[in-house]
């Protein structure tokens, strides 16, 4: 162990000699005071890892202390130690952000378990962290080898996210790669069961919630009409990317229950939006709602009906509530809509679209200021949580909490970082994403994709005979073999959707009611 230098203050320091000798016994150095004026005058000179600082002294006291201590060192933990159990003292103490708060008559224990609490927390949770990842990857070795329900593959995504969010913590690289190595195993046999099931649930009586059935069978159930319910969908949102934001909506809300469905494919925006607001699966819309429905080929923006959508999926319900949608696609629009949210009380449903985070993956593609920061899974979920700690979504929320409403947060579908080019060839009406294909004269690699030769077997419109749907799998992206190494160059590591993989598919809903 390094040396860890104490200072401890204490008007009686003398009777605490019993305690400095046991920690000196430890190998720790301790330093005393019995002021705090000279307390004070330490922190200036040297260098202390921690301070324990008696509360209740003659003079400057210990919370005159602390807060000149802090304003030396922000960082320097201090641990509060008190005869008193006012409330007032605690609330001060924690306020002024001390490391640790202890009630007289402590014992020598105490005061080293305070120590590794503030001093050794990362080393002891580290190994602790890795051992268990250990004991769990031979578990979720066994899980992959028998998983055959979609249930199955929630759970295991889950836990390779927590697994994942776990060791990102204490920075073992190390186990990260072995981590990333059974994600990509995940990811290529869950490719191989979609490919298997996917036809068949949609017609099958038991199956996962789609996003067609979304709003029906999960948010129809948790709209509270009597003090309104704010539905928000945050286009592109992975379910690692919600876990990072709980804890930031835990100050506001709490989580009452939470749902992972799974997108339909593709895994694209035109279609698993369209699909929740709907109801209905592609070549459903196609054919009740052609006017407002758009194929890949088609000119215009294919999302500027869900609104509509919506509107005619309430009334099919046979619905009677007061609704209102937004589309928030500019830091303005976000601000117009926080300003004046007090209006939306009257609504028993207010949906919000927020379009950031697809922003952010699309950013990554053609700016590299966005490459730098986002230039992994961690760096990206990071770069989420900042956003939305300084959005206007965040005081939406706020004020929907004050308000009394009910909150339910969702996405349409993942992105998935593409790293692996497969080549593809059409004719010049082929569609342009990278993770899914229509269009006339396809050809490309069998091994590689999900293939759909008859698009209305899964209800997908044709844009023309003989056009099928490919699904690249795991985390490729299609390439043109014309500049084929330009191409590749410019697309690879960037976030894609469209295909078929955990990371697009399995998506987060959850209910949440103001605390």
């Amino acid at each position: 162990m390094q040396n860890i230098d104490i200072l401890w203050v204490d008007d009686e320091i003398d009777l605490l000699k019993p305690h400095i000798i046991f920690l000196e016994q430890k190998k720790y150095k301790v330093t005393t005071s019995n002021n705090g004026t000279d307390a004070i005058e330490l922190v200036h000179e040297n260098n202390f890892d921690i301070v324990f600082l008696d509360e209740n002294m003659p003079g400057i006291s210990g919370l005159e202390t602390l807060s000149e201590i802090k304003k030396i060192n922000t960082n320097l933990p201090v641990v509060m130690i008190t005869k008193s159990e006012e409330e007032f003292i605690m609330e001060e103490a924690i306020g002024a952000k001390i490391a640790d708060y202890l009630i007289k008559p402590v014992n020598p224990n105490q005061i080293l378990l305070s120590l590794k609490k503030n001093l050794d927390t990362s080393r002891l949770i580290s190994e602790k962290t890795t051992a268990n990842y250990q004991q769990e990857f031979r578990k979720i070795a066994m899980d992959l080898a028998m998983v055959n329900t979609y249930e199955d593959w929630i759970d295991i995504y889950k836990n390779l996210i927590h697994w994942e969010l776990e060791l990102e913590n204490i920075n073992d690289t190390g186990m990260l790669e072995i981590l990333e190595s059974q994600k990509t195993e995940a990811n290529s046999q869950f490719f191989k069961f979609i490919k298997k099931n996917y036809q068949d649930w949609l017609t099958a009586r038991d199956k996962p919630t789609f996003s067609h059935t979304l709003f029906k069978d999960y948010i129809v159930p948790n709209i509270d009409t009597e003090n309104g319910t704010l539905w928000v969908v945050i286009d592109n949102l992975r379910y690692d990317q919600y876990r990072v934001l709980e804890p930031v909506l835990n100050t506001y809300y709490k989580k009452q229950e939470e749902l992972s469905y799974l997108s339909i494919l593709p895994t694209a925006t035109q279609y698993a939006r369209n699909a929740i607001f709907s109801g209905l699966m592609p070549s459903e819309m196609e054919k009740m709602h052609p006017n407002f429905w758009k194929n890949d080929t088609d000119e215009g923006g294919k999302n500027l009906f869900e609104s509509g959508f919506l509107s005619a999926q309430i009334k099919r319900l046979g619905m009677q509530i007061n609704h209102k949608y937004y589309k928030i696609t500019s830091l303005k629009n976000g601000k117009d809509l926080a300003d004046n949210y007090n209006a939306t009380k009257q609504n028993d449903l207010t949906v919000i679209v927020y379009n950031f985070v697809d922003m952010i993956s699309h950013a990554k593609t053609e700016m590299e200021v966005i490459k730098e920061l986002a230039s992994d899974d961690k760096a990206y979920r990071s770069l989420t949580v900042s956003w939305f700690k300084n959005s206007p979504l965040y005081e939406i929320i706020q004020k929907a909490q004050k308000l009394g409403q009910k909150l339910i947060l969702t996405t349409d579908h993942g992105t998935i970082n593409a790293k692996t080019p497969t080549k593809v060839i059409g004719d010049k009406n082929i569609s342009a994403n990278l993770r899914y294909k229509t269009g006339r004269s396809l050809t490309y690699e069998e091994k590689d994709v999900f293939a759909i030769r008859k698009p209305k077997d899964i209800f997908l419109p044709s844009i023309s005979i003989n056009s099928p749907f490919i699904f690249a799998k795991e985390d490729l992206f299609f390439a043109y073999p014309n500049n084929y190494n330009h191409f590749v160059k410019y697309y690879k590591n960037t976030y894609q959707h469209g295909g078929v993989s955990l990371e697009e598919m399995i998506i987060p809903c959850a209910i949440y009611s103001p605390k």
